[in-house]
């Protein structure tokens, strides 16, 4: 025995505009209006990609240089790793804040 119900339209997602199909018009699942705003979610997404990958820069970059054991090479490489970790966080930062900033401005 299956017992269903119509969804409730306030809990499926973002309607946007008037637009009515059926009862409660069309649904969109991401829940934004505009293709900037789609662009924005995506940028988003992968940013916080990005930020997981220097984070595990990070680990590898001080594996590296902890188990050098003293030779100057590894400590170089490992020091290396993380400085640009740090660079390439600082992007990331930065560009996740502009992403942000040009969405609260186009909406």
């Amino acid at each position: 025995m299956v017992f269903a119900e119509k969804p409730n339209e306030s809990n499926i997602g973002n309607t946007c505009g008037s637009s009515s199909v059926g009862s409660g018009g069309l649904v969109n699942p991401l829940g934004v209006c505009s293709i900037p705003q789609a662009i924005g979610v995506v940028l988003k997404y992968i940013l916080g990609i990005v930020g997981s990958l220097a984070l595990a820069m990070f680990v590898y970059g001080g594996l590296i240089w902890m188990t050098s054991m003293g030779n100057a090479e590894n400590v170089r490489k490992g020091r290396d790793v993380l400085i640009w970790s740090t660079i390439g966080l600082v992007i990331i930062f930065g560009s996740y804040a502009l992403v942000t900033f040009v969405l609260q401005i186009g909406s």
